[in-house]
């Protein structure tokens, strides 16, 4: 195998062309190997594997800056920088990242999870580059959609005027989970199937074939000379950006010879590659949103596997037919319909569905025009990402108060794919903001009540709910709600667990076949039910609260400052996370780690004078 002989990216220099085809093929079956073993970013990983072979072919990494967007194309990147040996542990615990992090590797450029970030990024190492006066290659990365972002088109704008040397290369696989979206990438699949585009192609190859590295720069100028009339098939020529492309990135000789020849340009360049997501695996190929990330499967006979009910498809289905009871209804999402489960919602009512692209910030202010002319807008959008849209959160939406209800997917800890994604600041981020409202459900039926009231109270409005499963609700069935009271699942004599979110299954689990033991099901964190917890603190009550979600700034402090303006203070504690960065691994770990648990409930109990035993079953 030539990947045996592969430890670094300098071993890649002394292969023959046939060596580096080979190479590709056996990257591709290592990276099905371990994805098939531990789950992962498998279709946008094979879409990228010849990009890679031939960027660690022609640039010498890590002195000079390979920046991938997001990082979930850059497993064969991982392989071929000295993680060979640990790549079977990717996103397991203790393993290496299932992105780029610059901790675990001088070949990882920058720590990445979020998309349309790289070009920002690369534009900030070039200026670096040139003002301490250093020579070595920025080469920005960039794909599945994150070009849709605003932060990259932004980029784009300055790197046009600055014009650094700088090599971008736009991956182009017109998908980002799903399909890719708006004006940006309906121009880019005509751009493909223009016959002068295609002619030019053929005719560019032929001639860079044979042609000297001084004579490039002459063909270069007349290219230039040429845009002066078709740069209007060209939209980087308004930002002054040399455009090269499209070409094949599956032709590994022509993506080398390429890249040789404009690796030295002055100025901005921008590369675009066409590829196809989930390359070289026939159901990848056949259906790449489903093998995106798809979890554990057999290599041999890959066949999709229910990933049980989610909390993302009891939000679609919950919001699927309320839009039959709510004609003002609207969902947006920023790229995510298969992840926020609005896939049969976008068939059913595709008139009231609008995906944004790879824009949260935009998504938001949508919403809020929507809202400022008598629409009932819903975002469904994961509390990681709905950080990129806080500013607009605060200004277009709670300044005049405005009905938006943000549905927000995989609160807490998320597992394999770490610190970036991990939905933990939320309830700190939005509780500060006047008129937001924050509310968690126990199960999909509570879900249900709180997304219909939600819409009849009007304001902005916050649902969390976590990346897991939940049991089915009955079609049909939209209980009330009274608004802002929290509920008590099991009386206590002695103690309650205040429990919002997640957690409240901990709760239940630690209070089990203990009387003295009460559980509350929080579920209210603003409006905070405060006549409830002052009954408890004037009775004596000993407290827990727990949340899955950082302690500072969280439920837990939301209470103690209640407590505090009502001038009480009874025997309390708090737990949630720690202030550090959780990275991948299992969940139930890192609660344990963090001491939220059902163990660590009882341990904080005990500390309070009440001996807890484990329970004899599990809830």
């Amino acid at each position: 195998m030539i990947l045996q002989k592969v430890n670094q990216p300098q071993d890649l220099k002394t292969l023959t062309q046939e060596e580096l085809l080979q190479l590709a093929q056996e990257l591709r079956s290592e990276i099905i190997r371990v994805c098939a073993q531990n789950g992962g970013h498998l279709a946008s990983s094979l879409g990228a594997v010849e990009l890679i072979v031939a960027l660690h072919r022609v640039f010498d990494s890590p002195r000079d800056r390979l920046l991938f967007d997001v990082g979930h194309q850059a497993y064969a990147h991982k392989i071929l920088t000295g993680r060979k040996e640990v790549f079977h542990t990717i996103r397991q615990e203790g393993g290496i990242s299932g992105f780029t992090k610059v901790s675990e590797s001088e070949h990882d450029a920058i720590t990445v999870g979020h998309a349309s970030t790289s070009l920002a990024n690369a534009l900030g190492m070039a200026i670096a580059r040139d003002t301490l006066g250093e020579n070595y290659h920025v080469v920005g990365i960039i794909g599945d959609g994150a070009l849709t972002g605003g932060m990259a088109l932004a980029a784009l704008n300055v790197i046009g005027e600055r014009k650094p040397r700088l090599l971008m290369i736009l991956n182009d696989n017109e998908m980002s989970i799903s399909e890719n979206v708006g004006a940006l990438n309906r121009y880019f699949k005509e751009y493909q199937t223009k016959k002068w585009v295609q002619d030019t192609q053929k005719w560019g190859k032929q001639v860079l074939e044979g042609i000297s590295p001084r004579l490039f720069s002459l063909v270069d100028r007349a290219k230039e000379a040429a845009k002066l009339m078709l740069h209007q098939e060209n939209p980087f020529y308004a930002w002054g950006i040399r455009y090269v492309g499209p070409v094949d990135g599956h032709d590994l000789p022509g993506l080398i010879h390429i890249l040789e020849q404009i690796k030295e340009l002055d100025g901005p360049t921008l590369l675009h590659i066409v590829t196809q997501k989930g390359k070289g695996y026939g159901v990848a190929e056949e259906d790449p949103i489903y093998w995106h990330g798809p979890p554990g499967f057999n290599p041999q006979k890959p066949e999709k596997v229910s990933k049980g009910y989610s909390w993302s498809a009891a939000f679609g289905d919950a919001v699927t037919e309320l839009a039959h009871k709510e004609p003002r209804l609207f969902v947006i999402t920023p790229a995510m319909r298969e992840g926020s489960g609005l896939v049969k919602y976008s068939q059913t009512h595709p008139e009231r569905y609008l995906d944004t692209g790879i824009c949260e910030d935009v998504a938001a202010t949508v919403a809020a025009g929507m809202a400022l002319r008598g629409l009932k807008p819903v975002l469904a959008i994961y509390s990681t990402f709905m950080q990129r849209a806080y500013d607009q959160i605060i200004h277009d939406i709670a300044i005049e108060n405005l009905s938006v209800v943000f549905a927000v997917d995989r609160a807490g800890i998320v597992g394999g794919d770490g610190a970036t994604h991990n939905g933990v600041f939320d309830i700190a981020y939005l509780r500060t903001v006047p008129n937001v409202q924050i509310a968690a459900p126990k199960d999909a039926l509570e879900l249900r009540a709180m997304l219909k009231k939600a819409l009849e109270l009007g304001g902005p409005i916050a649902i969390r709910y976590a990346r897991d499963n939940v049991e089915k609700a009955p079609e049909g069935v939209w209980p009330e709600i009274e608004w802002g009271r929290w509920e008590v699942l099991k009386e206590g004599s002695k103690a309650y667990i205040l429990a919002f979110g997640k957690t409240l299954k901990y709760a239940l689990e630690a209070a089990q076949d203990h009387p003295e033991i009460g559980v509350i099901n929080a579920r209210f964190l603003k409006p905070l039910d405060k006549g409830m917890l002052e009954a408890l603190a004037l009775e004596g009550y000993k407290l827990v609260t727990t949340e899955d979600h950082q302690k500072m700034g969280g439920f837990g402090s939301a209470v103690l400052e209640a407590l505090n303006e009502l001038g009480l203070k009874p025997d309390i504690r708090v737990l949630g996370l720690p202030d550090v960065f959780f990275d991948h691994g299992s969940i139930p770990r890192m609660h344990r780690e963090a001491g939220i648990d059902a163990a660590a409930i009882r341990a904080a109990l005990a500390g309070m004078g009440l001996e807890v035993k484990t329970a004899t079953r599990r809830v």
